[in-house]
């Protein structure tokens, strides 16, 4: 299957919608197992599941769950890559507007 039929706009929406229900779901996890005092997921594994997408869902786990708000670093990490995230898609934007014009 040609490489150009898979990366389809709703392709792309799903795997974006699965990456931030996935992050959502390991803050509870990670919430579940914390008050369980029971093996945890890793910091690094959150921070890279929002870095790849999943900020949304990083976000949303942490205000429904109430999970590592006022945590530090990690609040600061999250933060700084939902503002690459943002810069990225400002970016993003404007280039496809030029290009398109």
């Amino acid at each position: 299957m040609p490489l150009n039929t898979l990366l389809t706009l709703p392709n792309a929406l799903g795997l974006f919608a699965l990456v931030n229900l996935w992050t959502f779901l390991l803050f509870g996890l990670d919430k579940f197992r914390a008050r369980a005092g029971s093996s945890r997921v890793s910091e690094g594994a959150l921070l890279t599941w929002a870095f790849f997408g999943g900020t949304i869902g990083a976000y949303t786990g942490r205000a429904l769950f109430r999970h590592k708000t006022h945590k530090q670093p990690f609040s600061s990490h999250l933060h700084q890559i939902a503002l690459v995230q943002v810069c990225a898609f400002v970016l993003a934007g404007g280039w496809m507007l030029t290009d398109a014009l």
